[in-house]
């Protein structure tokens, strides 16, 4: 499974890089396209409070950052 994710940045937020640098540092990686990120799951089925435990721990590394992120696990 995977999780995918796009950003919305503000002006008044962090900075692009800064963002990208502390997804990468909890297992997100940069893509084109369609999203932002992807979280490649190392299982084939994730329950959905491990994709919920997963949106939390975003939330947390985005905090201050001013940055707004929709989260999708197929």
């Amino acid at each position: 499974m995977k999780t995918y994710l796009t950003l919305t940045f503000s002006t008044e937020g962090e900075k692009p890089s800064e963002v990208s640098s502390r997804l990468q540092g909890i297992g997100f990686e940069p893509m084109t396209g369609n999203y932002d990120f992807v979280y490649v799951w190392r299982k084939k089925n994730v329950k959905p409070g491990e994709a919920l435990a997963l949106a939390d721990l975003v939330q947390a590394t985005l905090k201050g950052m001013k940055v707004l992120f929709k989260f999708e696990t197929v």
